[in-house]
């Protein structure tokens, strides 16, 4: 595949580093003339993922990287965020819908779900030290 155009971004596993992070995709992404929906929808999957990282990975320390890549071809926008942190344990529970390791606070465990709803596809690999999720979106 050919890609047209890409981009790379480290920010700290900072919660006030979410919307900037999410902003800054959705900026990448405007290059393919999406809709305003498909624009939203990426700019929700890109914040679950990063607070996920955030939350989950470096169990809301406020410190760690985060990695976030765009790679654009003709009609699809390939994101990949990553983060260096405790891994998820089971991939496969953790992608079920309702499921959570924190017990305190708001989480609902419907992040996955969120950016499964939202994008074309996602998929999640993990174990200890990295947590990769690569989440597609094409506009038409």
């Amino acid at each position: 595949m050919t890609f047209t155009n890409s981009m790379k971004l480290t920010i700290e596993a900072k919660s006030e580093n979410e919307s900037f992070a999410r902003s800054v995709v959705a900026a990448f992404f405007i290059q393919l003339n999406p809709t305003l929906e498909q624009v939203e929808d990426i700019k929700t999957a890109v914040s679950e993922a990063v607070t996920n990282c955030i939350v989950h990975g470096y169990e809301s320390a406020q410190q760690g990287a985060i990695e976030i890549a765009c790679r654009l071809s003709e009609d699809t926008m390939f994101v990949e965020i990553t983060d260096f942190g405790k891994g998820i344990e089971n991939v496969e529970q953790a992608m079920r819908p309702f499921y959570t390791t924190v017990s305190t606070g708001e989480r609902s465990g419907m992040g996955f779900t969120v950016m499964q709803a939202f994008c074309d596809t996602v998929e999640v690999n993990s174990k200890e030290g990295l947590t990769n999720v690569k989440l597609t979106k094409k506009v038409g």
